[in-house]
Protein backbone atom coordinates (compact mmCIF):
# COMPACT_ATOMS: atom_id res chain seq x y z
CA UNK A 1 0.00 0.00 0.00
CA UNK A 2 3.03 2.65 0.71
CA UNK A 3 4.47 1.64 -2.07
CA UNK A 4 1.56 2.52 -4.30
CA UNK A 5 0.60 5.39 -2.40
CA UNK A 6 3.98 7.12 -2.69
CA UNK A 7 4.42 6.34 -6.83
CA UNK A 8 0.63 7.44 -7.36
CA UNK A 9 1.15 11.02 -9.77
CA UNK A 10 -2.87 11.88 -8.71
CA UNK A 11 -2.59 11.56 -4.87
CA UNK A 12 0.97 13.65 -5.07
CA UNK A 13 -0.60 16.39 -7.18
CA UNK A 14 -3.67 16.25 -4.55
CA UNK A 15 -1.06 16.54 -1.88
CA UNK A 16 -0.43 20.10 -2.60
CA UNK A 17 -3.85 20.72 -2.27
CA UNK A 18 -5.28 18.52 1.12
CA UNK A 19 -3.98 18.36 4.55
CA UNK A 20 -5.41 15.71 6.73
CA UNK A 21 -3.96 13.07 8.83
CA UNK A 22 -6.16 9.53 8.93
CA UNK A 23 -5.48 6.64 11.56
CA UNK A 24 -7.41 3.32 10.75
CA UNK A 25 -7.13 0.96 14.00
CA UNK A 26 -8.05 -2.51 13.40
CA UNK A 27 -8.50 -4.43 16.53
CA UNK A 28 -8.59 -8.47 16.95
CA UNK A 29 -6.49 -9.20 13.90
CA UNK A 30 -4.23 -12.29 13.85
CA UNK A 31 -1.13 -10.43 14.95
CA UNK A 32 -3.28 -8.28 17.62
CA UNK A 33 -4.41 -4.55 17.04
CA UNK A 34 -3.32 -2.51 13.93
CA UNK A 35 -3.24 0.46 13.01
CA UNK A 36 -1.78 2.62 10.26
CA UNK A 37 -2.19 6.20 8.47
CA UNK A 38 -2.28 8.18 5.54
CA UNK A 39 -0.86 11.71 6.03
CA UNK A 40 -1.41 14.45 3.21
CA UNK A 41 0.44 17.40 4.23
CA UNK A 42 2.69 20.00 2.80
CA UNK A 43 2.45 18.67 -0.65
CA UNK A 44 3.26 15.00 0.55
CA UNK A 45 1.13 11.99 0.65
CA UNK A 46 2.25 9.01 2.21
CA UNK A 47 0.72 5.32 4.03
CA UNK A 48 2.55 3.69 6.88
CA UNK A 49 2.38 1.75 10.16
CA UNK A 50 0.59 3.54 13.49
CA UNK A 51 -1.29 6.57 14.30
CA UNK A 52 -0.80 9.83 11.63
CA UNK A 53 1.61 12.19 13.03
CA UNK A 54 -0.84 14.66 12.79
CA UNK A 55 -4.06 13.15 13.08
CA UNK A 56 -7.60 14.48 11.81
CA UNK A 57 -9.26 11.49 11.62
CA UNK A 58 -9.71 8.11 13.37
CA UNK A 59 -11.53 5.20 12.04
CA UNK A 60 -11.91 2.10 14.59
CA UNK A 61 -13.59 -1.15 13.41
CA UNK A 62 -13.21 -4.89 13.92
CA UNK A 63 -10.36 -7.27 11.90
CA UNK A 64 -13.84 -9.05 10.92
CA UNK A 65 -15.53 -5.36 9.96
CA UNK A 66 -12.16 -4.54 7.59
CA UNK A 67 -12.26 -7.53 6.25
CA UNK A 68 -15.59 -8.14 5.09
CA UNK A 69 -15.22 -4.68 3.63
CA UNK A 70 -12.09 -5.39 2.07
CA UNK A 71 -13.70 -8.45 0.49
CA UNK A 72 -16.48 -6.70 -0.45
CA UNK A 73 -18.97 -8.67 1.45
CA UNK A 74 -19.85 -5.39 3.83
CA UNK A 75 -20.33 -1.99 2.39
CA UNK A 76 -18.11 0.03 4.25
CA UNK A 77 -20.81 2.88 4.20
CA UNK A 78 -23.68 0.58 5.96
CA UNK A 79 -20.26 -0.79 8.43
CA UNK A 80 -20.58 2.75 9.61
CA UNK A 81 -24.09 3.66 9.48
CA UNK A 82 -24.34 0.23 11.53
CA UNK A 83 -22.01 1.52 14.17
CA UNK A 84 -19.47 -0.95 13.16
CA UNK A 85 -16.33 1.71 12.34
CA UNK A 86 -16.03 3.67 14.80
CA UNK A 87 -15.62 7.70 13.71
CA UNK A 88 -13.56 10.31 15.78
CA UNK A 89 -12.51 13.90 14.36
CA UNK A 90 -13.00 16.34 12.13
CA UNK A 91 -15.61 15.40 9.72
CA UNK A 92 -15.04 18.30 7.31
CA UNK A 93 -11.40 17.79 6.73
CA UNK A 94 -12.64 14.04 5.64
CA UNK A 95 -15.35 15.62 3.53
CA UNK A 96 -12.59 17.87 2.13
CA UNK A 97 -10.19 15.42 1.04
CA UNK A 98 -12.90 13.14 -0.83
CA UNK A 99 -10.77 13.66 -4.01
CA UNK A 100 -7.76 12.28 -2.25
CA UNK A 101 -9.53 9.00 -1.16
CA UNK A 102 -11.17 8.52 -4.47
CA UNK A 103 -8.05 8.76 -6.06
CA UNK A 104 -6.77 5.91 -3.17
CA UNK A 105 -9.29 3.47 -4.88
CA UNK A 106 -7.04 2.31 -7.76
CA UNK A 107 -4.44 1.42 -5.23
CA UNK A 108 -6.96 -0.56 -2.67
CA UNK A 109 -8.14 -2.54 -5.42
CA UNK A 110 -4.33 -3.82 -6.34
CA UNK A 111 -3.99 -4.55 -2.87
CA UNK A 112 -7.41 -6.26 -2.49
CA UNK A 113 -5.94 -8.52 -5.48
CA UNK A 114 -2.52 -9.58 -4.00
CA UNK A 115 -3.76 -9.87 -0.38
CA UNK A 116 -5.01 -13.01 1.52
CA UNK A 117 -7.44 -12.94 4.33
CA UNK A 118 -6.66 -15.40 7.29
Amino acid sequence: MSAGVSADSTLSALASQHTVGLTQVVTGTPFGDVTYHLQVRNGVVSFASGAAPAEDVRFTETYETAVGIATEQINAQEAFIKGLIVFTGDHQKLIDAGDVFAALNPIFTAVRESTVFN
